[in-house]
């Protein structure tokens, strides 16, 4: 997006956007097919995202980190879907829904262990959150942590974890006390713990380069020090990381779906029908015009609340709307991208079609339209 007139970025957030763009068409774009057909992509990739600022921008200076604002995380979040490669860019980036809480709550010990490694590109952190059983009910998680001495004893499994295979540490919630949120814990299980181990989730729809996985804790010994925030008041950290979270899956959808106009528009312009550039013809004219009003109606709300969150805001109900445009519209502008493309479309090794391949999992992953709704009228009171 051209923002040189944007009230929200600075001279510094556009030499950032240019040198991430030239980073993401050198080192992503060219293998993005590759990948996705193989199924992964190089750990090597994590060191060179920290090297040009994308790992450990928002984080502590004193781990490795790059202090910085949200709209430095949406321009990260967008350029890297200039690749159209989601796969990558959920895997290459769990460490933004693993990391915070650790951040937040751990001890000035475990972060002095733990995060300059993530930050640096040499470690890798997972969320895990999610249950065979339970889906988008976190409240009612079964994974349990039973306290022996100086060591939790963590039971349960997690399952559709992004990095899941390969991470090196895995933020967890357990339950550590009774039923309900005021139940629940959060701990740092590093992978080579015994009676930890995982099995990989292979045949999935779309991100085919990310890594993601079942988890299954038996007995798993890990160190009360692992311990994030209080004994029994992870729901609160789990939230907070979720607002983040959906804050930038919606700046990442979007980008997706710029990424389908843009290529539409090119394709359009190019492919000739009964003798005339396909962009000609009045539907399509039509699809392009309806696909950039979407984009561009959800880009401003995604800035606008940026700004408010940046002033110290707390917008829950618009972030979980947010959260649902940016889906929505990244469906749309998805679908009418293969259309235009036409039989083009359904092949794959282009963008559009690997694009359309992703639309469901971002509408389900970070909080499910339904969900989002449902917390987003209780927030306002409906």
């Amino acid at each position: 997006m051209n923002s040189s007139k944007s009230p929200y970025y600075t001279p510094e957030h556009e030499a950032y956007r240019e040198s991430l763009r030239r980073w993401v068409a050198t080192e992503i774009e060219p293998y993005a097919d590759q990948w996705d057909e193989e199924g992964t992509f190089p750990r090597e990739l994590y060191r060179k995202a920290a090297q040009i600022g994308l790992i450990p921008m928002g984080y502590p200076e004193e781990y490795g980190g790059i202090p910085a604002d949200l709209f430095y995380l949406i321009i990260g979040a967008q350029e890297l879907a200039r690749a159209g490669a989601g796969g990558v860019s959920a895997s290459l980036l769990s460490h933004t829904i693993g990391t915070p809480p650790i951040v937040r709550g751990g001890s000035p010990e475990l972060k002095a262990r733990v995060l300059p490694g993530i930050l640096s590109g040499e470690k890798i952190s997972a969320l895990a959150i999610t249950e065979p059983s339970g889906g988008s009910d976190v409240a009612n998680l079964r994974t349990r942590a039973v306290r022996d001495g100086d060591h939790y004893v963590v039971n349960g499994s997690k399952t559709f974890i992004t990095s899941g295979m390969r991470a090196d540490y895995y933020t967890v919630a357990v339950r550590t006390g009774g039923p309900g949120r005021d139940g629940i814990s959060l701990l740092l299980i590093e992978r080579d713990r015994p009676g930890f181990s995982r099995t990989a989730l292979e045949r999935k729809m779309g991100w085919w380069a990310s890594d993601t996985a079942t988890l299954y804790f038996e007995d798993c010994r890990v160190p009360v020090g692992n311990l994030l925030g209080e004994e029994n008041r992870g729901f609160r950290l789990i939230m907070e990381n979720f607002n983040q979270e959906r804050i930038f899956l919606a700046a990442g959808c979007n980008g997706f779906s710029r990424v389908c106009y843009e290529e539409a528009l090119n394709y359009a312009r190019q492919r000739h029908t009964f003798g005339r550039p396909l962009a000609e013809h009045q539907v399509v004219r039509h699809k392009l015009v309806d696909m950039l009003m979407r984009i561009n109606a959800t880009q401003a709300y995604l800035e606008s609340l940026a700004w408010r969150i940046e002033q110290g805001e707390r917008p829950i109900a618009d972030v979980c709307l947010l959260k649902n445009q940016a889906t929505l519209t990244m469906e749309f502008c998805a679908r009418e991208a293969v259309q235009i493309f036409g039989g083009a479309g359904y092949l794959r090794g282009n963008k559009v079609e690997r694009i359309y391949r992703e639309v469901r999992v971002n509408a389900i992953g970070g909080g499910a339209e339904e969900i989002m709704r449902d917390l987003a009228a209780r927030q306002l009171g409906i």
